[in-house]
C-alpha cells in the first residue's frame, strides 16, 4: 500500500469511472417519481441473490435507509460475523421501498444465499422459478427444489409476482480464484444461462468495497482512483458473464447509527441502473413461462 506519508500503489491518477458524489437528492427524487412502464403491474419485483455472507440482506436494509433518511434493519443481515455458515433467509420475501412520504412501486426480494458446499441444482431452479413468479411469497426453502404440485407453487404468475431483474451481490473482500468461490460464481453462471434467453437482466452488486480497499475504506470517494476496485470488478465480470457496465461498487450500512450521503449516493445509484434495467424488461412484457 506504500508507506507511511506516501502515495497508496492501488491509487490511480484519475478516476477510470465518472461519478458525481452529489446527485444523492436528484437521484432519490427521480426514483421517487419513478412511473412504471406497464400500468397492470402495482410493484415491480427485484429479486435478490449472493452468497452467505456477502451482504445481500445489508444491501436490502441500506436501500431501504437510503431512501428513509435513517437506518432501517427490515431484513435479517446475514453478514454479522456470526460462525453460522448457513443462510438466515429461510423463506421468500419481498420488502417495498418507502420513501418519507410514500410507499413507492417496487420491491426487494430475498432469497436463501447461495451455498458454497456443492453446485445444487435445488437452489439453482428455486431462484429462477422465484423469478418467474412461480414462488408464492413465504414460501421457505427446502433441500428440494418447489415443485409444480407444492401449495407454493404458483402455477399461473401475473406480472406482479414475476421478478425484471436479477441482482447478484458479491463480496468485494472476497473475490479471488478460490475454489469455493469458483462454486458461487459457477452457479451464478448457471442461473445466467437459465434466465438470459427470457431477457432478464443481471446486475451485480460488488458490497464490502471499504474491507477490500485500504484507500477507500480511508475516504469512499477515492472508490474510482482504486486499482484493487477495478480489478475486482472486472474479475466479478469475467466469471460471472455481466459487462463492467452493470456491476456497482458499494458499502452496505453495517453497523452505523446515522445514513451517509456518499453511502447513499451509490445505493441510490445501484438502485437506480437495477430499476432502469427492470421497467426496460417490464415494457417488453410477460417472461411467457
Amino acid at each position: 500500500m506504500g508507506g507511511s506519508g506516501s502515495k497508496p500503489t492501488e491509487e490511480l491518477d484519475k478516476p477510470w469511472r465518472t461519478f458525481d458524489w452529489g446527485q444523492k437528492e436528484a437521484l432519490k427524487r427521480r426514483l421517487e417519481n419513478f412511473t412504471l412502464s406497464n400500468p397492470d403491474v402495482t410493484n415491480m419485483k427485484i429479486l435478490v441473490a449472493g452468497q452467505i455472507g456477502a451482504g445481500k440482506s445489508s444491501f436490502i436494509n441500506s436501500v431501504l435507509s437510503a431512501f428513509q433518511g435513517e437506518i432501517v434493519n427490515e431484513a435479517i443481515a446475514e453478514d454479522l460475523g456470526s460462525a453460522d455458515s448457513h443462510s438466515f433467509t429461510k423463506r421468500l420475501r419481498a420488502y417495498r421501498i418507502r420513501s418519507a412520504h410514500a410507499d413507492l412501486p417496487f420491491e426487494l426480494c430475498d432469497i436463501k444465499g447461495l451455498e458454497p458446499e456443492n453446485i445444487s441444482e435445488c437452489q439453482i431452479d428455486d431462484i429462477v422459478n422465484s423469478i418467474y413468479g412461480h414462488v408464492k411469497e413465504g414460501y421457505k426453502f427446502e433441500e428440494e427444489p418447489l415443485t409444480s404440485d407444492d401449495e407454493h407453487y404458483n402455477q399461473n404468475p401475473s406480472l406482479s409476482d414475476q421478478a425484471f431483474c436479477l441482482v447478484y451481490i458479491i463480496d468485494a473482500s472476497t473475490v479471488q480464484l478460490a475454489a469455493e468461490d469458483k462454486i458461487i460464481t459457477e452457479k451464478l453462471r448457471l442461473i445466467r444461462q437459465k434466465i438470459s434467453d427470457k431477457g432478464i437482466p443481471q446486475v451485480i452488486v460488488m458490497s464490502k468495497v471499504d474491507e477490500a480497499s485500504y484507500l477507500v475504506k480511508n475516504d469512499l470517494k477515492m472508490l474510482y482512483r482504486s486499482q484493487i476496485i477495478k480489478e475486482r470488478m472486472e474479475l466479478c465480470s469475467f466469471k460471472v458473464g455481466v459487462p463492467v457496465s452493470h456491476i456497482f461498487p458499494v458499502k452496505n450500512y453495517h453497523n452505523e447509527i446515522d445514513t451517509n450521503n456518499d453511502v447513499d449516493v451509490l445505493i441510490l445509484k445501484a438502485f437506480d441502473q437495477i430499476l432502469r434495467s427492470a421497467d426496460a424488461r417490464l415494457r417488453r412484457g410477460a417472461s411467457n413461462i
